[in-house]
C-alpha cells in the first residue's frame, strides 16, 4: 500500500468500474484527516493541493506533513497538484516529490497548450510521476484560479488529438462541470466522456464534483470517470462545522480549541467515507 502513483490508482479504479475522490486539502487537519476516512473505509484516496495552498503553507511544509501522515498507511494514496499554470510551481513541486500534477494552461491557444503540456510530460517522466491535462477551461473560480464565465469546448478531434501527441496520463474534458457552487442543477454532456474513453481509453478527471447528485457521479463513473475532484465540498463542511463548534463553545463559555478541532476533524473523516461510499471505492483498498 502507501504513496503509489496516480496511473495505479486510476488503473485499478478503471478496471474495477469505481471512481477515486481526489480531494482539494488546505490545511493538517484536513490532510490527516482525509486520509484517516480513507483508512476507515479501505479506499484508495488521490490528496490534491491547490496553488494557492502550496504557496501559503509552503512546498517544503506541505511536503513534510505529507511524508509524516502517510508513513505506514494501509491504503494506496498518492498526492496531486491542481489546476496549476505556473510552470515554476510544477518543477517545485515535481521535485519536492508530488506524484502528479494538472498543468493547467486551458487559457492558452490549443497548439500553444500543447506544445508546454508536452514539455510538462518530459519533465514529470524524469521524476516517475504523471501528467493531467486539459484543453478547455472548467467554468467557476476555485482558490483565485478560473473565470465564471461559461467554458467554450473544443471538438472531439482536437481533444484526441491533445491527447495522444501530449501523453498525458489523465484528461479532464469540459462537460457541463464547473467549480464552486452551482448555481442551478448542472446539465451534463455524459456522451462526451463515453465517447472520449471509446476512442482513447485514458482516465477521466471529473471537475467541479461539489453539488452533483449521486446517480450523476455513478453515471459518469461508469462511462469512465476515475479521479473525481472534491473541494467546494471540504471547504464549506470546514467552516460550517468550525462556525457550529465555536458557536456551541461560545454558549457554553468553554474556549477549548482542541476540542473544536476534533469535531470539525471527525465530520471531514465523515465526509471521505461518504465518497468512497458513493463513488464505489470503498473495501477497493486491498
Amino acid at each position: 500500500m502507501a504513496v503509489v502513483s496516480l496511473k495505479q490508482v486510476l488503473d485499478r479504479a478503471r478496471d474495477d468500474h469505481y471512481g477515486v475522490a481526489a480531494v482539494n486539502i488546505f490545511n493538517d487537519l484536513t490532510l490527516e484527516n482525509v486520509l484517516a476516512g480513507a483508512v476507515e473505509a479501505r479506499s484508495p484516496i488521490i490528496i490534491q493541493t491547490s496553488v494557492k495552498t502550496v504557496r501559503t503553507v509552503g512546498a517544503p511544509v506541505l511536503f513534510g506533513m505529507w511524508e509524516s501522515m502517510t508513513r505506514g498507511i494501509e491504503v494506496p494514496v498518492t498526492l496531486h497538484l491542481d489546476h496549476c499554470p505556473d510552470r515554476a510551481v510544477i518543477t517545485e513541486c515535481l521535485r519536492m516529490g508530488w506524484n502528479s500534477v494538472l498543468f493547467d494552461a486551458s487559457q492558452l491557444p490549443v497548439e500553444e497548450n500543447l506544445r508546454q503540456t508536452i514539455e510538462v510530460v518530459a519533465e514529470a517522466r524524469q521524476y516517475g510521476a504523471h501528467v493531467e491535462g486539459e484543453i478547455e477551461a472548467i467554468t467557476g473560480v476555485e482558490d483565485g484560479h478560473g473565470s465564471d464565465a461559461e467554458a467554450s469546448r473544443q471538438s472531439l478531434e482536437i481533444s484526441l488529438d491533445f491527447i495522444r501527441r501530449t501523453g498525458v496520463d489523465v484528461f479532464a474534458p469540459s462537460i457541463g462541470n464547473a467549480h464552486g457552487v452551482y448555481k442551478s442543477a448542472p446539465v451534463l454532456d455524459f456522451d462526451r466522456v463515453s465517447d472520449i474513453v471509446a476512442a482513447e481509453p485514458i482516465a477521466i478527471a471529473l471537475h467541479g464534483g461539489s453539488g452533483m447528485t449521486d446517480e450523476q457521479f455513478r453515471d459518469l463513473i461508469a462511462r469512465g470517470c476515475t479521479k473525481v475532484n472534491i473541494s467546494t465540498n471540504l471547504k464549506m463542511l470546514y467552516l460550517t462545522s468550525s462556525l457550529k463548534n465555536l458557536r456551541q463553545a461560545e454558549a457554553a463559555n468553554k474556549w477549548d480549541p482542541p476540542t473544536v478541532f476534533a469535531a470539525v476533524a471527525a465530520d471531514v473523516r465523515a465526509l471521505t467515507v461518504e465518497l468512497a461510499s458513493t463513488f464505489g471505492s470503498a473495501g477497493k483498498a486491498g
